[in-house]
């Protein structure tokens, strides 16, 4: 279960994310939907560790800077972060090691199904953007997370590789994996997710849960929001 209680960050005198409070339970799709700087990209990083922040958030019950925190998260970033000078099956072997993988099955898995096992020699620099995402992708999950965060994780991917993420967090809601994403694109999404938050300015402008029948799908809820039209707002909850 990811947990998220009270959170705030600020640039500066910029509030990025004004007291975030919101969980993803086992099993279920989270998704964060608002336009580019609303703060989607910012508390997932908190999430991941990489900023500081008030408040608390907490990974199976752990801390989110802890260790034992860290082992059961997977956090896949909006930007590709691969080592230039490792090849594609140098990256996944690192992450084996620390994570004291034994088993390559699973990666193997994750290679073929992204379409990355003809590209094991290839050094991070020499990958495409599509390809890198890919690679973070399996980098992420080839240690099995209890929760798996993505931001904007379909961004630069081919059709066959967004065909198979999407059956990838199918299989990892199944699982009884937390899996929260963060993403502007309401079509993307719009088929598989159990909550959906959306932010403006660094808050939730609304939560809808899905199957919940309050006269709205959620791209008219989104579109109401976003695009500031009063009578649409009105039934944000």
């Amino acid at each position: 279960m990811l947990s998220i209680s009270g959170v705030t960050k600020k640039y500066g005198k910029t509030v990025a994310n004004d007291n975030i409070s919101f969980a993803v339970g086992d099993g279920q799709i989270g998704i964060l939907l608002g336009p580019n700087g609303a703060g989607k990209s910012t508390i997932i990083k908190c999430i991941a560790g990489l900023l500081r922040f008030t408040g608390r958030i907490e990974i199976n019950g752990c801390e989110n800077t802890s260790l034992e925190a860290k082992r059961q998260l997977g956090y896949i970033p909006e930007m590709p972060a691969v080592y230039d000078l490792l090849t594609v099956s140098e990256h996944l072997e690192f992450i084996r090691r620390a994570y004291r993988i034994e088993d390559e099955a699973y990666t193997q898995q994750l290679l073929e199904r992204l379409e990355l096992a003809d590209k094991r020699n290839k050094l991070g620099k020499e990958l495409s953007k599509g390809m890198q995402q890919k690679l973070s992708i399996c980098c992420a999950l080839c240690h099995r997370p209890r929760v798996a965060v993505f931001d904007e994780p379909l961004v630069g991917l081919d059709p066959h590789a967004i065909k198979e993420l999407k059956s990838i967090f199918g299989e990892l809601k199944n699982d009884g994996v937390s899996v929260l994403i963060s993403t502007h694109m309401i079509d993307s999404v719009e088929d598989y997710w159990d909550v959906a938050n959306i932010m403006m300015n660094g808050r939730f402008a609304a939560t809808k849960i899905n199957g919940q029948d309050d006269g709205k799908s959620l791209e008219e809820l989104f579109f109401g929001i976003t695009e500031n039209s009063p009578e649409e707002t009105g039934g944000a909850q």
